[in-house]
């Protein structure tokens, strides 16, 4: 009994830590921003986040246009690494124009 428990047990863990979450990141999608996407737009991540509402970006980002709409509003970004995506979306998703959250870029 104790045997299984043990091994039930370091199974578990072993589990927990090999997983690894596949989740964007809203701090990481503001770093993103910063480093990437402030100097080409010319503008702070307010103005970005908040040139949609919520349902506006999650329309765009399922629709796949997410990229096209980064180099709509910022004309000067010629490449944007599709890895960047879902860290940019939950970026302008948390602070869109409706969310009444402020980033601090």
């Amino acid at each position: 009994m104790k045997t299984t428990t043990k091994l039930a047990v370091a199974a578990l863990l072993g589990m927990t830590l090999l997983s690894s979450t596949a989740s964007a990141d809203v701090k990481k999608g503001q770093k993103i921003y910063l480093k990437k996407l402030k100097a080409p737009c010319g503008f702070n991540g307010v103005k970005f986040a908040q040139s949609h509402t919520q349902d506006e970006w999650e329309a765009i980002h399922e629709a796949g246009k997410f990229e096209d709409e980064i180099k709509k509003i910022c004309p000067k970004v010629k490449k944007f690494k599709a890895k960047y995506i879902p860290d940019v979306y939950d970026f302008a998703y948390e602070y869109a124009s409706d969310s009444g959250n402020v980033p601090s870029c």
